[in-house]
Order: structure tokens, then sequence, then C-alpha cells
């Protein structure tokens, strides 16, 4: 089990320890999620889940495992939380809890059936817009992937009884604003998704190319938020989930070939493409045409395009960049933000020359609204650079590495830095 699993009471046979250990990782979550459903409240429903854990410990190796563990787990949790409300006098909270239920009963097994929408109604709870966005995505990483407060905090360094002031707070929110534990209405789908989406991203951006720290990537990060991605395609195929999770494969494809044996960053051009990972190019690719067949794409969809147009070319000089410069004039029109603009100066730049791109660039840099992020100066610098334009690009390359927060990017402007007076 994780290492916030329960312990059992006494040994237990290594053979049913070993099926609830692999029921524990596969499903704990999912019974999680059920549990929230028929008692109402995260803590409870936490505890309810550790202690069907370790009543299976104790009474299986006598009885022998069920025909239906998940249900059988998810009746005795439920029995557990209601027997200590009761123990704690808390009577008149419970409706309708006059019976012991019976692990094998209808009702245990259409609460099993029902996991899959339990968990969809989970992901929503922990991405409801009344949440702030970081509690949105410390909330996500607990309660839906199951990470402990200590892995959440080293992620996103910080302090773990921080984060989980944070997540407490989160709980106590829905808990005193009444949020409900549902799905969207049909007419609330639209805007409720994308903030799902929004921490989904937010979760894979900080494991492809961490904020701060030692690291490019957090490898474990890119894979919670592809298997959550996975997760929601599965529970809900809308196009953009389905766009989402292929942007998130194409781009951990490149993750062996970003950087050196001892951590240090390599651009997209000069990447050992022998290295990226075909297997998620292809389901990547697979995924671009399922979320195109919809009668529009979104953003993350057009996004996913763009990393599949560099993921199928053979090398960086065969690139498509006409086709890329087009498709970010489609995601300005329809989601225009800075960073878009910055990113297709870029791309504009590889298809008419570096002139090109900083024709494009400067003007972004003078509204102001990138002045703190690393990457535009950075990008500033290097187009400067190509064209000759020296003092400029080392004035640029200062300003990015005041910024930069992570050791990798960090030496690598040092050692442009250190190339321009050589």
């Amino acid at each position: 089990m994780r290492d916030d699993a329960p312990a059992a009471a006494g040994a237990a046979p290594e053979s049913v320890r070993g099926t609830v250990d692999a029921l524990y990782r596969s499903d704990s979550r999912r019974i999680f999620a059920t549990l929230i459903r028929l008692l109402g409240d995260f803590d409870l429903a936490e505890e309810a889940l550790h202690d069907a854990f370790r009543a299976a410990l104790e009474h299986w190796p006598r009885d022998g495992v069920p025909a239906n563990p998940r249900a059988w787990l998810i009746s005795t949790g439920r029995f557990k939380a209601i027997d200590g409300i009761r123990r704690r006098a808390r009577i008149e909270l419970v409706e309708d809890f006059d019976a012991e239920p019976d692990p094998a009963s209808e009702d245990a097994w259409r609460d099993a059936e029902s996991i899959g929408d339990d968990r969809l109604r989970l992901i929503f709870t922990c991405c409801h817009p009344a949440l702030a966005p970081d509690a949105q995505v410390a909330l996500t990483l607990r309660e839906v992937c199951g990470l402990t407060t200590e892995e959440i905090a080293r992620a996103f360094l910080t302090a773990a009884p921080t984060l989980a002031q944070r997540i407490v707070r989160a709980k106590g929110k829905i808990r005193d604003a009444r949020i409900p534990y549902e799905v969207p209405s049909q007419a609330e789908l639209p805007s409720r998704l994308d903030s799902v989406l929004r921490v989904i991203y937010l979760v894979f951006n900080e494991g492809y190319s961490a904020s701060a720290g030692d690291s490019l990537t957090r490898a474990d990060l890119s894979a919670e938020a592809i298997r959550l991605g996975s997760l929601l395609v599965e529970l809900l195929p809308e196009s953009e989930a389905i766009g989402l999770l292929a942007l998130m494969l194409l781009q951990e494809s490149r993750r062996a070939a970003r950087t050196t044996p001892d951590g240090d960053l390599i651009l997209l051009p000069d990447q050992d493409r022998a290295l990226w990972n075909r297997a998620q190019i292809a389901a990547g690719v697979a995924l671009v045409a399922r979320a195109l067949a919809s009668r529009s794409a979104g953003s993350y969809t057009l996004q996913a395009v763009i990393a599949a147009v560099h993921a199928e070319a053979p090398s960086a000089a065969a690139t498509d960049w006409g086709r890329i410069v087009a498709l970010y004039d489609a995601l300005a029109q329809g989601d225009p933000s800075p960073v878009v603009a910055l990113n297709r100066a870029v791309a504009v730049a590889m298809r008419d020359g570096p002139a090109a791109g900083l024709a494009l660039i400067e003007p972004i840099l003078a509204g102001g609204e990138l002045a703190d992020y690393h990457l535009a100066h950075a990008a500033h610098a290097d187009l400067c650079r190509r064209v000759g334009r020296t003092d400029a690009a080392r004035a640029s390359y200062t300003r990015a590495l005041a910024l930069a927060r992570q050791a990798p990017e960090r030496r690598f402007l040092e050692r442009r830095l250190g190339e321009l007076d050589q």
C-alpha cells in the first residue's frame, strides 16, 4: 500500500495482504469517491476508507476474499462510519441507518457500479470555481490522485503544514458553502469543465517544466496529470478533454530528449528525435484526430495540433512552420493572450527569419504584460543574438536570468551570456 494506507491490526497471510495492497493501489480513490457520496464528508470518507481496508485485513483471511471486494469495502466503510457516528452520539445527523449494511446487498453492488460517476463528481467538486486556484490543485492531487500532503508540498516547493492548511480550508469551504457533490448540468458543463482542464494542465506544466528547483521536470506530476486526464476522457469524453490529453502525451513524448545526462537543458531544435517516445506520439496523434472530429477546435485541441506538427516532423528544419503560424493565428483568435502572441512570434521567426520575429516580440514586451516572464526575455535575447544585436541580447539574457528560478534554465542562460562575450 501507499505510505498513508491503513496498517493491519494483526498479521495477515501474505496472499491476502497482497490482494489488499493491490486493491488499495488500484481502487482506493474510487472507493473514496463513492464513500464521499454516501457519507457527505471528505474527512469521514477518508476515515471510513482506512477502516474498511483494516477490516479487510482482519476478516478476509478467515472468511475469504469476497466475490466483489470493492463493493464489500464500500459497504463496510459506510457501516463503520455510521457506527462511529452513533458512538459519538450524533445519530440525529444520520437518516435511515437502522440496520447494518450487507456487503453482498444490492445497494452495495449499485454503489460499486456507480463509481465512475462518483469519481467524476469528485473531480468537479475539487475543481469548483468557488475554491482558490491553488486550493483546487492541492485538493485534486490529494483527493482524486491520492498523493500525500508531503508529496504535493515537495512538488510545489511549499511547506507541508501550509499545504495541509490549504487543503483543510478547501474542504471547509465545500462544507460551509454547501458546494454540491455532483456533475454539473449540461448547461453548466462547458464553464465548469474549463476549471477541471485548467487544474489538470497546471499540474502537468509543473511536471513538464518545474517552476523552480534543481530539476527541469517532475516526471511524477506529469504522470499524475496524464492519469487524471485519461480518467476524465474515460468518464467524460468531451472534445477539449480529449485535446488536453493529446497535448500532454505529445509534450511528454519529448521528456527523454529535453535534458543531457547531467540535467542541462536541450532546446527543441537540438533534441535527438530518436529519443522521443513514439508510442506516446502515436496515441497523441490519434487523440488529436478524435478531438478534431467535433464541430470546433478549442484551445487545448489547437495546442495539441501544434504539438503534433512538431512530433511528426523528422527534424527542426523540416517542421511546417507555416502551418504552425496558421494554428497560432487560430489560437489567438479564439483564446488571445500575450503568451500565445509570443509563441506565434517565435514561430514567425522560424518561418521568416529572426528580424520578422523581433518585429512582433518587441511590441509584446513593450506592453508590459510579460515583464516578469523570463521566457519572453529569453526569446527576445535569442533573436537579438541571431541578428547581431549583442548589447540588446545581453540585456535581455540578464533580465531572463534574474527572473528564472529553475537551475537548468539558469545554467542555460548563463552559458548564452558567456557566449556573447567570446
